[in-house]
């Protein structure tokens, strides 16, 4: 079946294998600095959002049809993840897909989905809801600090599940989940989704309070109640879940994707550019607007875009990362990026994960002025930035240190970018359409084409 292959192909691209079963090189990007960024560009959908929404489709016994999926690593991963437990997933396009949780056979999720994404984790909520029943490996992900699973756990023990790490997995179990009040010691985002999953199916009443507020778990939230869940205060940080015995199908599509949109936004910034950025959601935005608009950015909203204009070189300022609506901390790098070039000192404050600033040693080497210090990075502006090669770290300081090269005078190599690709749709692609020139290559040949293409 195509929709097979799609899915095969897919893996085998994540994989990095090529056409006779061996291994491809490491990709990087090649980038030729100096070009401000101008045009439009349309932001995909959000990739964070998706990967809880994909996980609470297998709850149902009917077909459900999702759309605006983000074509990304993570969600393929996820998809792979989800149909090898035996439900069917048919990719109607790029961006839309249907599954089927009829045929799930095995409550057990393989270790090697899991160690590429750990998001994978919201199978838990999702198959303990529906089966009372979960075996999730550990999780892996990007390497950018302890993001622990305990509050996860001490949900669905307040739910009535029995849990227990062994052999690296966690085995989550009940004879029925029965609704409790539950409150997070600190601001989740995983917890929150996977509770809510869990709980939508529990017998009773359920409340979270210190729940995350960010627009993903709103879409979780509304998508399990197009299923037919009973979810209330999705947004506020009190959810208030009434369970019910079964979900049904629907048809649900995906917010735009707010750090996509944010990453384009100081694209735009740092390179002095000028861009319309479409298929936004400006409310979910409004942190990054707000610090764009303070260090000199003019910002205009849309009622579904943002356009970002920097005309003359921007000021200082300090920012501090804090869960929704605070400013988002997948957003950390990129401003990082855009300080090291204005004027003055600015102070970044990191107060969500302890390992987000590995990219400032990358951009010392392009010429930053950078000091880090505990959770915090002091950063003196320069006038301009020079290509060097350096590696992504993460998937957002990836995405920041290509903003970096694209602000850099000469050429800039980015290595490890298979972080990029895991939450960036196209990355290349669409920052070529805004004037970047930047390739995707994997051997020294194609470094020297480029070079002699572009000059």
């Amino acid at each position: 079946r195509p929709s097979d292959r799609l899915l095969e192909e897919k893996t085998e691209e994540i994989l990095g294998i090529n056409k006779n079963g061996m291994r491809c090189p490491m990709e990087q990007y090649i980038i030729k600095g100096g070009n401000p960024l101008v045009g439009e560009v349309e932001i995909g959908g959000a990739k964070n959002a998706a990967l809880g929404i994909l996980a609470a489709a297998i709850m149902t016994d009917e077909t459900v049809k999702i759309e605006n999926l983000p074509d990304v690593q993570d969600i393929n991963v996820l998809l792979e993840a989800i149909s090898e437990i035996g439900a069917k997933v048919e990719r109607v396009n790029r961006t839309t897909v249907l599954i089927n949780g009829s045929g799930i056979g095995s409550v057990s999720v393989d270790y090697e989905y899991i160690k590429k994404i750990r998001a994978s984790y919201y199978l838990l909520g999702a198959l303990l809801g529906k089966y009372k029943r979960a075996e999730v490996p550990l999780p892996g992900g990007c390497n950018i600090g302890s993001r622990p699973i305990d509050l996860h756990l001490k949900g669905f023990k307040a739910l009535g599940a029995k849990v227990k790490i062994s052999h690296g997995s966690i085995i989550a179990q009940a004879d029925q989940l029965t609704g409790s009040h539950i409150f997070l010691d600190t601001v989740s985002v995983g917890a929150t989704i996977n509770i809510m999953m869990a709980a939508s199916m529990a017998n009773g009443y359920t409340i979270i309070e210190n729940a995350a507020r960010e627009p993903h778990v709103v879409d979780a939230a509304n998508f399990l109640n197009s299923m037919g869940a009973n979810i209330k205060g999705a947004g506020t940080d009190v959810i208030r879940i009434r369970g019910v015995e079964k979900l049904h199908k629907t048809e649900y599509s995906i917010i735009p994707d707010q750090i996509e949109a944010g990453t384009f936004m100081f694209a735009a910034a740092a390179t002095k550019g000028d861009v319309m950025v479409k298929n936004v959601i400006p409310k979910h935005l409004e942190a990054t607007t707000a610090k764009l608009v303070e260090i000199g950015c003019e910002v205009e909203e849309f009622d579904d875009a943002v356009r970002v204009v920097a005309s003359k070189r921007l000021g200082c300022t300090n920012v501090k990362t804090l869960p929704y609506p605070g400013y988002p901390t997948d957003m950390q790098p990129q401003i990082g990026v855009t300080l090291a070039l204005a004027s003055g000192t600015s102070i970044v404050t990191e107060s969500i994960f302890e390992n987000r600033f590995k990219y400032m040693d990358e951009l010392a080497r392009m010429g930053a002025t950078v000091k880090v210090e505990g959770n915090s990075a002091i950063i003196t502006g320069v006038e301009k930035f020079t290509g060097a090669r350096v590696s992504a770290p993460d998937l957002r300081a990836g995405a920041a240190l290509v903003i970096a090269g694209l602000a850099a005078e000469g050429y800039t190599i980015v290595d490890d970018i298979v972080y990029i690709q895991r939450g960036y749709e196209n990355f290349e692609e669409k920052l070529r359409s805004l004037g970047a020139e930047i390739e995707r290559v994997s051997s020294e040949k194609e470094i020297q084409k480029f070079k002699l293409r572009v000059g």
